[in-house]
């Protein structure tokens, strides 16, 4: 009985680790569009800022 107890905690354990890894990988993939959008966004601002200064 103690034995299937375990088993059960552990299938749980490694259910709830995957289900989190998979989160954590979207959450990287969203905020590394974040990334990418402010770098953007900042090059074209700096960018128009150069140009207006000359």
């Amino acid at each position: 009985m103690i034995l299937w107890i375990l088993l059960l905690l552990l299938i749980l354990v490694v259910f709830g680790f995957g289900f989190l890894m998979h989160l954590l990988w979207w959450a990287a993939v969203v905020l590394l569009v974040v990334w990418i959008v402010g770098f953007v966004m900042r090059g074209r601002r700096g960018a128009r800022h150069r140009q207006s200064v000359t």
